[in-house]
């Protein structure tokens, strides 16, 4: 498979070895509208001006779920980022599934709990994590144990993985607290352009505030 988009590692990562989604819905949902707008603010398609998401080149980048997205924003008013994340969520964990299904990353099972509740899962074909999906895991270790710059589209891999709370299930593995910092030195570290960084804060603000209202009201119904 050709480089993932951030989408397709957000999912490899979301989804645990026997291929149930451990990051839930909407969690997942929110997440990949998320990591649609951070792959256009890292291509420099969009910033964020007075608190608002802005097209500033409404070029065609060549991908269908990028560009897609592109034509929406560009066609609708200015809105603040939390108010993209649920319009572009719609369709988005089943279209990038199966999109991984197509390209063999990924498998679908479909079968029945208790022979009632029917239930599709998505593990690797091989039974053991999918070689891309390593290799992401391993980038993000490096760059949570080291100490150098960290390139632009692991820093905003690691900045979504921590706005839906997903970060926590990956690192267990690794010390709290060194988790903890180095993810605060990696959000404040100069990784991306300016406009694009600034607009990249305001999507992980945004999932954040998306992420745990849902989480609040799937807890409390």
């Amino acid at each position: 498979m050709d480089s993932l988009l951030l989408t397709d590692e957000l999912v490899l990562l979301a989804y645990d070895d026997d291929g149930a989604n451990r990051l839930g819905r909407p969690q997942l949902d929110y997440g990949l509208a998320g990591a649609v707008l951070l792959e256009l603010a890292l291509a420099g398609r969009v910033e964020v001006t007075d608190k608002h998401l802005v097209v500033t080149d409404p070029t065609a980048i060549g991908v269908p779920l990028l560009d897609e997205a592109l034509t929406m924003l560009a066609a609708g008013r200015p809105r603040k980022p939390k108010n993209w994340i649920g319009k572009l969520a719609k369709g988005l964990p089943e279209r990038v599934l199966d999109g991984l299904v197509e390209t063999g990353v990924l498998r679908r099972e479909s079968d029945r709990v208790l022979l009632v509740f029917p239930r599709t899962r998505y593990p690797s074909p091989t039974g053991a994590p999918p070689a891309v999906e390593t290799e992401v895991r391993e980038r993000m270790a490096v760059a949570l144990t080291g100490n150098g710059p960290v390139d632009a589209r692991t820093a905003a891999l690691l900045t979504l993985t921590r706005a839906v709370g997903l970060d926590r299930k990956l690192f267990r593995e690794l010390p709290k607290e060194r988790v903890k910092a180095r993810m605060d030195e990696i959000a404040t570290a100069d990784w991306a352009s300016a406009a694009a960084k600034k607009a990249i804060d305001e999507m992980q603000a945004a999932l954040m505030v998306a992420t745990t209202a849902a989480i609040v009201t799937t807890t409390t119904s």
